[in-house]
């Protein structure tokens, strides 16, 4: 790769970030709030784009109603866990591994920090010591999930 198309990818990567942060530092708080309505159900998600999971998360946390990821999450799916109305299905499987453009090994910058800013205490560690650089899929059940993060919920059944 050349350095103007590596500096290109850079400043876009960087760009596209600073957007999102603007993006999520204008959502009403929704932390003190009971979650209403009939839950949203994330079931057997299998991630895909980190930009478009970051905008699904806005929306689920802007709509107040209680999400809960089950089955398997895995790769951008894993930021919906950390939301404040959210809980995580007692027998549901979570996957990390590093985020990758589609089709091939390479690891693009910022998006491995855009994903940490939705993990937490052990998980967090996790990501930024082990899974975000692994191209193997790391899989742990909800009950590890809660080991690393006891901030999260479980879900009932």
């Amino acid at each position: 790769m050349s350095m103007p198309s590596l500096l290109t990818r850079l400043s876009s990567a960087l760009v596209l970030a600073l957007a999102l942060g603007a993006g999520v530092a204008s959502l009403p708080a929704t932390a003190e709030a009971q979650p209403r309505g009939k839950p949203i159900v994330i079931m057997n998600n299998r991630g895909g784009n980190v930009v478009e999971a970051i905008r699904q998360r806005n929306k689920l946390a802007a709509s107040g109603r209680p999400v809960e990821v089950r089955g398997y999450c895995r790769s951008a799916c894993t930021i919906y866990i950390t939301l404040p109305n959210a809980c995580l299905g007692p027998r549901a499987t979570v996957g990390f591994h590093a985020p990758r453009i589609p089709g091939t090994t390479i690891i693009p910058p910022i998006v491995d920090e855009l994903m940490a800013q939705y993990y937490r205490n052990g998980i967090l560690h996790m990501w930024n010591a082990r899974w975000k650089h692994s191209l193997k899929m790391q899989k742990i059940s909800a009950r590890e999930y809660v080991r690393l993060d006891p901030q999260t919920r479980l879900c009932r059944n």
